[in-house]
C-alpha cells in the first residue's frame, strides 16, 4: 500500500497535525504577555526517540500511576504526581500505539502487527492476539471488549480476557492515505470509527455489524493527493452526538442515532479534537488552532500565531488549551478567546504525542527521552 511519508513526517513525531508539503516556513515564535507560572513538578531521563514514532503512543494515568513507553520500547510506572520509578520492563517488541488501560490491564499495539495486553502490577504479559498489519493507533476498550484500528483499515474486536477475535471489518482504502489510522471509540454498545475513504461508521460492539456510514468529506482535485479525505482524528462522542473531521475536508456533527449530519464545517483536519461544554477545539493542517461551537459549528476564535508549527491534539488544562509544536515548546491558549498565556520548552528534539492531562498535573514526552510533569497556575 502507498503512504505518505514526507506530509507527514512531523505529525508522527509528534502524534499531531503537522503541514502539508506546499506549506511555507513555520512562523516565528510569537511575542505575548506570560500570564501563567509554569514549573515542572518532576522530570525523569528515559531512551530517546531516534526516528519518528510511528503512531500514537501517549502515556496514560491510572489510579495514581503513569505508564509510559520510550524510544527503546521500555514500558515504565512511576508515581503520577511525585515521579518515583515503580518499575520498568522491556517490551519484546516494536510498539507503535497506546497505552490504553483496561480493567488491570495496559493495552500497547505494536508494528509486528500484535495487540500486547500486559498487567499494570509489573508489566507481565497477559496475553498477546495477532492482528492484520502494524497498529498505528491506541486500542479502544469497552464492555468486555478490544477494538483495533490496523495499518491497512482493517477494524478488529478482540475479548479482552484472552484476546480471542470477535469480528473483523473491512473497507476499501485508497491507493494514497496518511501515514496514520484514527482510533476508533467506544460508547454504549457502538463502535464509531472513521476511515480513509472519508466516511465515519458506526459498528455494533457485539458482532460488528453497520449501523449507519456517514461521509464526513468527499474525495476532490485532479491528483491522488488532493483526493485525500483520511478521517484519522479520534471521533469525539458527546450527549447524543458525535463529531468527525477530516483532512481535505471538514468538521462535521452528527446525531448518533442514524448519523445524519447536523452541521459540517470546512475545516481541514486530522488530529485529534479536544472539548468542553461549548466548543470543540482543534488543529487544521496548516497549524492553525480552532473553537467551533458544539451546537452549530460557528468559529469562535482561531488561533493562527502557531501557524505552520506543527502544532500537536490539543488537551484541555482548567481554563486553557494547551499545544505542542514541532520545537518542542508548549503553549497555554485561553480557551475563551485563544489568546496565547503561556509557554515553556521541553526539548530541542520535539515532543512525541500530545500532551496528557491527569488533575492538576500536565505530562509531556520528549523526543530525547525525557517524560516531564508540569504545573502552571497564575
Amino acid at each position: 500500500m502507498k503512504r505518505t511519508a514526507c506530509l507527514v513526517l512531523t505529525a508522527l513525531l509528534l502524534g499531531a497535525c503537522a503541514s502539508a508539503p506546499e506549506s511555507g516556513k513555520p512562523a516565528p515564535l510569537a511575542a505575548f504577555t506570560q500570564e501563567l507560572t509554569i514549573k515542572s513538578a518532576w522530570s525523569k531521563p528515559m531512551a530517546a526517540w531516534d526516528a519518528a514514532s510511528p503512531g500514537d503512543v501517549r502515556p496514560v494515568v491510572v489510579d495514581g500511576v503513569l505508564f509510559v513507553v520510550d524510544g527503546k520500547h521500555w514500558l515504565r510506572a512511576y508515581q503520577a504526581r511525585g515521579g518515583k520509578l515503580l518499575w520498568e520492563r522491556r517490551v519484546g517488541a516494536e510498539i507503535s500505539a497506546g497505552i490504553t488501560a483496561a480493567g488491570e490491564v495496559l493495552l500497547l499495539g505494536t508494528r509486528q502487527a500484535e495487540v500486547l495486553a500486559l498487567s499494570q502490577k509489573d508489566g507481565a504479559l497477559v496475553w498477546r492476539a495477532p492482528v492484520s498489519s502494524e497498529v498505528l493507533a491506541a486500542p479502544a476498550a469497552g464492555e468486555g471488549m478490544v477494538v483495533v484500528r490496523a495499518g491497512d483499515g482493517k477494524i478488529a474486536a478482540l475479548d479482552l480476557h484472552d484476546g480471542a477475535r470477535r469480528w473483523l471489518v473491512e473497507r476499501p482504502v485508497p491507493s494514497l492515505t496518511l501515514r496514520g489510522i484514527g482510533a476508533a471509540v467506544i460508547a454504549d454498545g457502538v463502535v464509531y470509527a472513521g476511515f480513509a475513504n472519508g466516511k465515519l461508521l458506526a459498528l455494533a460492539l457485539r458482532d460488528g455489524a453497520v449501523q449507519w456510514e456517514t461521509v464526513v468529506a468527499q474525495p476532490q482535485g485532479r491528483s491522488e493527493l488532493e483526493r485525500m479525505v483520511d478521517v484519522d482524528a479520534r471521533p469525539l462522542v458527546l450527549d447524543d452526538l458525535v463529531y468527525a473531521a477530516a483532512y481535505h475536508g471538514r468538521v462535521a456533527a452528527m446525531s448518533r442515532a442514524n448519523g445524519r449530519v447536523l452541521w459540517p464545517r470546512e475545516v481541514s483536519a486530522y488530529s485529534d479534537m479536544a472539548h468542553d461544554q461549548d466548543a470543540i477545539y482543534l488543529c487544521d493542517e496548516e497549524g492553525d488552532i480552532w473553537a467551533l461551537d458544539r451546537r452549530t459549528g460557528s468559529a469562535l476564535w482561531k488561533q493562527e500565531q502557531l501557524h505552520n508549527r506543527a502544532a500537536s491534539a490539543p488537551v484541555v488544562y482548567g481554563d486553557y488549551l494547551v499545544v505542542a509544536d514541532v520545537e518542542g515548546y508548549l503553549h497555554w491558549l485561553v480557551r475563551n478567546d485563544g489568546h496565547l498565556a503561556g509557554r515553556y520548552h521541553i526539548s530541542e528534539s520535539g515532543i512525541v504525542g500530545a500532551p496528557l492531562v491527569a488533575d492538576d498535573l500536565l505530562y509531556a514526552l520528549g523526543a530525547d527521552g525525557t517524560v516531564t510533569a508540569l504545573r502552571a497556575h497564575r
